[in-house]
Formats: C-alpha cells, sequence, structure tokens
C-alpha cells in the first residue's frame, strides 16, 4: 500500500491523493461551470444571429454547443492518468500527463491567455451594465466607464482572497441564479417588444443583408466571421473544467459526474442560447444591439432592466473569480515549489470571526491577486470593445482549449491508432474547428483594429 493510501486510511477526512476530502456534486459542479458560461457571451448572441441569420445562426449554435458536449466529455476520461490513476488537478496537469513537451507550453498560454482575457471581458460588461443603470435612456450622460471599472476591480480585490474553488461553492450558485434572471429577462423584453408589434421579425435567412446601413460584401464578411468568434466564446469554458472536476467526490467516480454536470450545463446554456439569440434578433432585426440590454434603455418601467443589469453585475462578481482560480492555482503552486522555505509565500494565517468560522489569510495571496486584478482592471479601461474582443478571445482559444487537447489527450490515453476510424474521425473534427477559429479570429482582429483606430484610450465610452 502506498504512503497516500496509507495517509488516507488513517484519516477519513482525507482523500486517496491525501488532500482534504472533496465534496462536490453534479449540482456543485453544474453551477460552477454555469456561473463560468452563462455570462458576457450570452448578451452578444443576438448580433451574432442577426449578422448569420435565422438557419445559420440557430445551426452554429447548436454545432458548437454538441462540439464542446463531445469534446467535454472526452476531457472528462482524462482526468486521473491512465493507468495509475493518479489525479489530474488542473487542465495543463492534463496536458503535461497525457502528452508532455511542448503541448504543455502552449496549453499554459492558450489557457492563461482565454482566462486573463475572460477577466478584462468581464470587467468591460459588469462597467457598462452600471452605466446603464447611472444613464438609462440619457443620450447626453457624460459618466465614463473607468470610475465603474475601478469599482469593480476594488471589489474584485477583496474577493480575491478566497483561497480556492471549494470555497467558491456559494458564490457559485449565487451567481448562477443571477445569470438565469437576466437571462429571463432579456427573452421576456424581447418578447414583449414583439408582441407590442413593435419586433423586427426579418423574412430573410441570410441575415442582415448588404447594403443595410452602407454595408459592404467586405463588412458582411467581416461580421460573420466576427459572429462565429462571440458563439465559440459563449462556450469558452473547457479551460476550467478540470478544476471543477478536481472537487468532486471520489464516489461516484468523478468523470461519471463530471459528464452529467457537462451534460446538464450545456443543455442549459444552449436552450438560453437559442432563446436570447433568436428572440433578440426577432425583436431587433438587423438592428440588434451587440449587448442585448443596451437595448432596452428606454423601457419602461425602468426598474425592470436597471434589475437585469444588478443581476448581471452579481453575477459577473462571482464569474470573475471562478475563471481566474486556475490562474491563481498555477502562479501559487509554482511559488510553492520554487520557494518552499519562505514564510511570505508559504505561511497562511487563520482569522477566526466565530467559534466555527474562521478564514485563512496569506501574504503572498494577497500581494500577487491584488497586482493581478489591477494588471486586469487598467486593461480593461484601455481596450473597452466589448465585442470584437469577445470575438477574437473565443476565436483564438475555441480551436486549442475546447477540441484540439482534449482529442489529442484521448488519443493518447486510448491509445487509438493512427489512421484508424476513430483517429480519422477526430482528426476531421480538430481541423473542421481550426478553419472555423482562423476565420473567426480574422473577422474579430478587423472589427478590433477598426475599434482602436476610433477610440482614445481613457476616455468616455458610450
Amino acid at each position: 500500500m502506498s504512503n497516500v493510501e496509507e495517509t488516507a486510511d488513517d484519516h477519513p477526512a482525507l482523500d486517496d491523493d491525501g488532500r482534504p476530502r472533496r465534496t462536490g456534486t453534479m449540482v456543485t459542479a453544474a453551477a460552477h461551470i454555469i456561473t463560468s458560461v452563462i455570462g458576457s457571451g450570452v448578451l452578444s448572441l443576438a448580433w451574432a444571429v442577426a449578422q448569420l441569420g435565422w438557419l445559420a445562426g440557430s445551426f452554429s449554435l447548436l454545432l458548437f454547443s454538441l462540439i464542446t458536449l463531445f469534446t467535454s466529455h472526452l476531457l472528462a476520461d482524462c482526468y486521473r492518468s491512465s493507468p495509475t490513476g493518479k489525479r489530474n488537478y488542473s487542465y495543463m496537469d492534463v496536458v503535461n500527463s497525457n502528452l508532455g513537451g511542448l503541448q504543455i507550453q502552449l496549453c499554459g498560454i492558450a489557457q492563461y491567455s482565454l482566462l486573463f482575457g475572460l477577466t478584462i471581458g468581464y470587467t468591460i460588461v459588469t462597467s457598462t451594465s452600471i452605466q446603464l443603470i447611472k444613464c438609462g435612456n440619457d443620450k447626453a450622460c457624460g459618466s465614463s466607464n473607468n470610475l465603474f471599472i475601478l469599482i469593480y476591480g476594488v471589489v474584485q480585490i477583496v474577493l480575491s482572497q478566497i483561497p480556492n474553488f471549494h470555497k467558491l461553492t456559494y458564490l457559485s450558485l449565487v451567481a448562477a441564479a443571477m445569470s438565469f434572471a437576466y437571462s429571463f429577462i432579456g427573452m421576456a423584453l424581447s418578447l414583449t417588444k414583439i408582441i407590442q408589434g413593435e419586433g423586427h421579425f426579418e423574412k430573410s435567412l441570410a441575415g442582415v443583408p448588404v447594403g443595410w446601413k452602407g454595408q459592404t460584401k467586405e463588412d458582411k464578411i467581416w461580421n460573420i466571421s466576427s459572429a462565429i468568434g462571440d458563439i465559440a466564446f459563449a462556450y469558452a469554458f473547457s479551460s476550467i473544467l478540470t478544476n471543477i472536476q478536481d472537487t468532486l467526490k471520489s464516489s461516484p467516480p468523478e468523470k461519471k459526474v463530471m459528464k452529467k454536470a457537462t451534460s446538464l450545463a450545456i443543455l442549459v446554456t444552449t436552450v438560453f442560447y437559442l432563446s436570447c439569440g433568436l428572440i433578440g434578433y426577432a425583436a431587433f432585426g438587423n438592428g440588434a444591439p451587440g449587448n442585448l440590454l443596451t437595448g432596452f434603455s428606454s423601457f419602461k418601467p425602468f426598474w425592470i432592466v436597471d434589475f437585469a443589469n444588478i443581476c448581471i453585475i452579481i453575477h459577473l462578481v462571482g464569474a470573475y473569480q471562478v475563471i481566474c482560480q486556475p490562474i491563481y492555482a498555477f502562479v501559487e503552486g509554482w511559488c510553492i515549489n520554487k520557494w518552499p522555505q519562505s514564510e511570505f509565500i508559504t505561511r497562511e494565517y487563520s482569522i477566526s470571526f466565530s467559534r466555527n468560522k474562521s478564514l485563512s489569510f496569506n501574504f503572498f495571496r494577497l500581494v500577487w491577486r491584488t497586482v493581478f486584478v489591477i494588471v486586469a482592471t487598467v486593461m480593461a479601461m484601455v481596450f473597452p470593445f466589448f465585442n470584437q474582443f469577445v470575438g477574437l478571445l473565443g476565436a483564438i482559444t475555441f480551436w486549442p482549449m475546447t477540441v484540439y487537447f482534449p482529442v489529442e489527450m484521448y488519443i493518447a490515453q486510448r491509445k487509438i491508432k493512427r489512421f484508424s476510424r476513430a483517429w480519422n474521425g477526430l482528426q476531421i473534427l480538430s481541423l473542421f474547428c481550426l478553419i472555423v477559429s482562423l476565420l473567426a479570429a480574422v473577422g474579430s482582429v478587423h472589427g478590433l483594429v477598426i475599434s482602436v483606430q476610433k477610440y482614445e484610450p481613457f476616455q468616455n465610452v458610450s
């Protein structure tokens, strides 16, 4: 019997790897996923469907959901290394165990670039929601997003001291509830607009036509590419799945529970995405806004839209912490291994609030996480271009994180022979997603370049 197994047997509070016993369930795992998925991405889907049209928009949402579901199940199978059964605590650990070599560095660059980008995207959306609450339909409101971005950054500095995923359960549950709330409100407002006869149900199946408000053929192509990137971004959560799976109880087997959790989460999010995208397009037609709720700034009573924006703010406060945890865990784990004797890095202090409640505090965690949030906050102030930004993020990271690495790791773990039917099928899927990602990236870069040319950093954002 190994030392780890002896430790786990002697101490029932420990798991088979000697760590505190995990208590996560399918519900908590699904909540973590929904918290990180149904967020800023859902708000841009009406615009994305408008660019693609009824058929292509619906098909794209369903296709990306099925691809994500399939590859998420492949990733769940790789949580424990074969044949040892050793746990992998993060996405990079899984890549290291199954692929190794240069793949680890490539994975790290893709994963942490995506997660860092998401923090910027969430900050932008939150500041926009706060501004909408403050200004409403006042076109002359000169309020700058920068103040709201700073306020959001301060809140995240405080919440970033939550040690790990295991302590985020309640925050995730609240955030997931908020995501449902504002998604329902967005759909209800869109339906109300349609029922009142103010909708713009477009008969064209091809989306925004060439010539609409001066749109050229080139603009149409760029916008379609960017729309595909937005949809890819809406399913950009694979990089945190292993961290979430590491919170699950050992019995029943983690991979079985995780597959159920991802299936439930993706089913729920796809229904919401289709509803928000299609109903939003029916309500606004070719003029669907990049952020769905901005189209209701003049809707009465005003408090309904304000409440929806409050729900967005609360949700993204929690989602920010969920998507940051893999970054925090990686940096802190690396530093502990590098300087194990440093008390500044390793020493934990316990702050008691009552007889049964205490908070774990660490000086290194305080300093480095604060610096991280500050950098993300400043970046959000410099580049507040929501649609183009999320499209680029989704485009450049969807293929490697959601498709390439899960496919390659599954092939390596199951020892699937080259050029076999299964190998060929998986490679065709990977190649198809690579082509789609490249096309979407080009469109998003084009839109981002145009926005940057028209904007002065740190100035007011409309």
